[in-house]
């Protein structure tokens, strides 16, 4: 590998590093002021807060019923991961390996929950789901974030499946393996490495998804992301700290669910075994 040690090349590198720590700077100071203000008996004006408590934390969890809203949140994620492997997984094997009339108009339907923005097609959603007597409960929610997870575990999925030989299918077929067990015993395993990228992904965004849960939302179904929002514009005056103290208590949740995802797959792993099996 050549290196270029010109002094473009260097004024470049150099650039780049200055904006990346930039960001990070930025990113770091923006907690950083978050977390010190939730801890804050007052800070205005100084450096530092006069004093520092922990008090906000019982405030914010006692008064926006955090213990539910944090069962729920859980029950939400969980079930739409779960949900959406189950029903994405074998939809992109269909999508992958057969074809039929209309294949393109349905693929082109799978991208529009992803392309729009959700409040477009969410307002509709939730007034389908209330006229159903689904909205307002925790399966509303469910199904209400199902809409554009299940297409984006569909088009993730697609170019994993396509980079299997079809022969192993039919090496399978051969010795004797049904459709279900084929795919369950054979596929699955080499698909896991997609399935487990495509799943983390679908955390990631089930937790920070707004609009759709705010829409259908009742007030015994609503995630953390929709209580911080209450929290912020509800009617009545919260004090600052209380509100930080509670989008801190949103990141710790969602780095936790990370951090558990994260034990189970490693990114780089999955990029690599996937190039194995693409050879």
């Amino acid at each position: 590998m050549i290196r270029d040690d010109s002094l473009g090349a260097k004024l470049w590198a150099f650039a780049v590093w200055v904006v990346v720590g930039f960001f990070v700077l930025n990113l770091v100071a923006l907690i950083a002021t978050v977390i010190v203000n939730s801890l804050a008996t007052r800070w205005l004006g100084t450096w530092l807060p006069i004093g520092w408590t922990t008090r906000w934390y019982s405030s914010a969890w006692d008064e926006f019923q955090l213990p539910d809203v944090l069962t729920v949140t859980f029950q939400v994620v969980g079930a739409v991961v779960v949900i959406s492997g189950l029903i994405g997984v074998p939809a992109a094997y269909a999508m992958a390996r057969r074809d039929f009339w209309g294949k393109q108009a349905l693929t082109l339907l799978f991208l529009l929950p992803l392309l729009v923005p959700p409040i477009t097609f969410g307002i509709p959603l939730a007034t389908v789901l209330y006229r159903a007597d689904v909205a307002g409960t925790i399966w509303g929610v469910i199904l209400a974030n199902l809409v554009p997870t299940v297409p984006f575990v569909i088009l993730i999925m697609i170019p994993f499946v396509q980079q299997i030989d079809a022969r192993v299918e039919a090496a399978a077929r051969v010795f004797g393996a049904g459709t279900l067990r084929m795919f369950v015993h054979v596929l699955v395993p080499l698909l896991t490495p997609g399935i487990l990228a495509a799943l983390l992904l679908v955390l990631v965004r089930t937790i920070a998804m707004f609009e759709l849960t705010f829409l259908t939302a009742g007030p015994t179904s609503q995630t953390l992301v929709v209580a911080l929002y209450y929290a912020v514009f509800a009617a009545g005056v919260r004090p600052g700290q209380s509100i930080d103290a509670m989008a801190v208590i949103y990141m710790v949740t969602a780095m936790i669910w990370l951090l558990i995802a994260l034990r189970f797959v490693n990114p780089t792993q999955i990029v690599a075994r996937a190039k194995q099996e693409a050879r």
